[in-house]
């Protein structure tokens, strides 16, 4: 029984060490962004040491896959009414960005990391081509034109949260969705040109 009882803890132990490591990793790629974010010091806010982080995880990138596994939803959004599926993209990314900084830690990521790259392009496809593939009308195109909604969200994003623009950081949601929400639809919805 008392092995039975070590093991557990050991468990236990171990599951405790790898929440604080991925809640510290967010807090510290959050903050400084994949390149000058360092294992040490991911290591040092959880209180662990660094060789752990290695032992769980392997590799920064690694740990960074682990550390902003995000969902956007995109299977749960409705999507009629049609007419409305911009501006209801629109709305759900922006709440996104605005209630996960992970997601800001990944568009910092993306563009210069490969591990981060492949976990967007997977959130393309997984989530975002079959959404289009429900609502556009040739589903042959619904890669190119999932592609241009993404471009067209993670460019807000980008210029929003990551640089920081001092104009579109001043846009209200509304103002935002008003913009965005007629690009998306067209982008959807729109005939082939």
């Amino acid at each position: 029984m008392t092995g039975s009882t070590d093991n557990q803890r050991a468990a236990r132990s171990a599951d405790a060490s790898r929440a604080s490591i991925l809640a510290a990793a967010r807090e510290r790629f959050a903050a400084d962004g994949y390149e000058k974010a360092t294992i040490r010091a991911i290591a040092r806010d959880a209180k662990i040491d660094p060789s752990m982080v290695m032992r769980y995880y392997g590799s920064k990138a690694g740990l960074f896959a682990d550390a902003v596994a995000i969902d956007p939803g995109l299977p749960g959004v409705p999507v009629e009414p049609r007419a409305e599926i911009g501006r209801t993209l629109a709305r759900h990314f922006l709440a996104l960005w605005e209630e996960n900084g992970d997601l800001t830690a990944l568009i910092r990521v993306g563009a210069a990391d490969p591990a981060a790259a492949e976990h967007m392009q997977r959130v393309l496809r997984d989530q975002l081509i079959p959404l289009a593939r429900r609502v556009c009308p040739d589903p042959e195109q619904a890669p190119a034109r999932a592609a241009l909604c993404a471009s067209t969200v993670l460019g807000l994003a980008l210029t929003r949260y990551v640089l920081r623009f001092p104009a579109s950081v001043a846009l209200t949601r509304e103002e935002i969705v008003d913009w965005l929400g007629p690009t998306i639809q067209r982008y959807l919805t729109a005939p082939t040109p």
